[in-house]
């Protein structure tokens, strides 16, 4: 479970989809807003079960999407950094939903009650839109990531999850597995450990004791496939604002 921090007067505030909003409406929406520390697989939605809250995810941190099958195999179908929010199913008004999210990388968000988040979405317009327009964003992330797993090699889908990994970590350094790799990825631990040999040894990757760092990103680009640039970009356009004082 997510462990409360002090709560943050919004100052220096990082996650993009907060940002967008005009002050007046982050104020009334930070009234009802808790920092939490996002410990390293904390499940923040469980399948089947009511969203009890949204969580506005801040640089460093990075939340799975994970769907399970009944054999118990399980795939990434989406990940959320600062640019958006965790609980979907609330702005969509979803009873339940299939889905699972867990933290990736460990980090701190803004936490808001479920009930409290619909009550301030009915009362402003501006939140109405920020959410409605990062739907899209992140349906486009499902779908293109979809098309990308199903047409494109391990080793360019790898690339893809790294560059979004360093993007939303904002480090060129940070904690993996291969193990963890080869879940989000689909793949077997065997698939992955061919790859990340292969780009340890071109010298675009590093990997050590859990922790991989990117040494030079832009070869790992030019391995990655046009995915990344495409999920990149409408990230980019949706958050590409600043608030309004």
């Amino acid at each position: 479970m997510a462990e409360q921090t002090r709560h943050s007067n919004g100052d220096g505030e990082t996650n993009r989809l907060l940002s967008l909003l005009p002050m007046r409406d982050y104020r009334r929406l930070a009234r009802h807003a808790e920092r939490v520390s996002l410990l390293l697989k904390d499940h923040l939605v469980e399948p089947e079960k009511p969203i009890d809250h949204v969580y506005f995810v801040q640089q460093g941190a990075i939340v799975s999407l994970v769907m399970t099958m009944s054999d118990g195999a399980s795939v990434e179908v989406g990940t959320v950094g600062n640019e958006g929010m965790v609980g979907m199913g609330v702005y969509l008004e979803a009873i339940h939903v299939h889905h699972r999210a867990f933290t990736q990388v460990a980090g701190v968000a803004t936490r808001i009650p479920a009930d409290l988040f619909k009550q301030e979405m009915n009362r402003s317009e501006e939140l109405r839109t920020v959410v409605h327009r990062y739907a899209g964003a992140l349906m486009i992330q499902i779908m293109q990531g979809s098309a990308c797993n199903r047409l494109h090699s391990a080793e360019a889908r790898c690339a893809r999850w790294l560059l979004m990994t360093m993007d939303r970590v904002g480090h060129d350094t940070f904690p993996m597995t291969q193990e963890f790799l080869a879940q989000m990825l689909g793949v077997r631990r065997a698939s992955v450990a061919v790859v990340a040999g292969m780009l340890q040894q071109a010298g675009i990757i590093r990997y050590m004791r859990g922790k991989l760092t990117v040494l030079d990103r832009e070869r790992l680009e030019a391995v990655s496939c046009e995915c990344y640039n495409i999920i990149r970009n409408e990230m980019d356009r949706l958050t590409n604002g600043q608030r309004e004082q």
